[in-house]
């Protein structure tokens, strides 16, 4: 591959500077997730039942290892693509021979790196306190790499259009967890009233969360198909964008 250099710089950049922060970007989520399976899944979850026929911790197990994915990829690309703005060495990339593909593909794979290895963390602790027999490994991995995908480019243009640090807080701080919380990570659609069940799949990570959820333990609220359309959609629609964007130049040439 012509550019594959460049590539591989990218990348390798991503990735080393987020392991050699490894107590800021790998310790905090497994200290969390242990602390939504101890008080979720222990102290309030035998108190709720079974939820779809499984038990609540092992229902909760999914969402909480994708919404780690969602959070971690998103902050990656997001950081570190503002940082080279910030600190002038965009300008670097913009005179290099390098296609805007290939930046593009360099960041996001570093945030798909990124969220994939602290939805892997997850996984073991969550491993710590159920024993859940995954049911269709082919469909997991695929929807744990989507998933990454998708929210690492929402946090490549959120990076394009950020003039601030505050800037690269807000759609994490009020889009992004609300909308996570609020997509079936604690809790089945099916126990809303029916005016809150459809307000609740407008919210894309309700699709992505079942799909995920599905592959391990067989239950979910939405149709498994429905779920990779729309994923697959979004993705197509913020690559095009990402590339428009660089493209023209928004937010980095003026």
């Amino acid at each position: 591959m012509r550019y594959s250099v460049a590539f591989w710089t990218i990348l390798g950049k991503e990735i080393r500077r987020f392991t050699r922060i490894w107590p800021q970007t790998l310790l905090p989520p497994a200290i969390t997730t242990a602390l939504y399976f101890l008080i979720f899944g222990k102290l309030i979850g035998e108190r709720i039942g079974l939820v779809h026929g499984v038990s609540y911790m092992d229902y909760i197990v999914p969402g909480i290892i994708l919404m780690s994915v969602i959070s971690h990829s998103y902050s990656n690309v997001v950081s570190s693509f503002y940082s080279t703005k910030f600190q002038h060495h965009i300008e670097e990339l913009l005179v290099a021979p390098v296609p805007n593909y290939v930046i593009l593909a360099g960041y996001v794979c570093g945030g798909i790196a990124r969220g994939v290895l602290v939805g892997l963390v997850v996984a073991g602790i969550s491993m710590l306190f159920t024993k859940i027999q995954v049911l269709h490994w082919d469909l997991v991995c695929v929807v744990f790499v989507l998933t990454a995908t998708l929210f690492a480019l929402a946090g490549f243009i959120n990076a394009v259009f950020a003039d601030s640090f505050d800037d690269i807080s807000i759609i994490p701080n009020f889009v992004l967890t609300p909308l996570s919380y609020l997509g079936g990570v604690f809790y089945s659609v099916a126990m809303l009233p029916e005016v809150w069940q459809q307000v609740a799949r407008a919210n894309p990570i309700l699709y992505m969360i079942n799909a995920f959820r599905y592959g391990m333990i067989g239950v979910s609220d939405v149709p498994i198909l429905l779920a990779f359309e729309m994923t697959a959609g979004v993705i197509a629609l913020l690559i095009g964008l990402s590339l428009w964007l660089l493209h023209k130049g928004v937010g980095i040439k003026n």
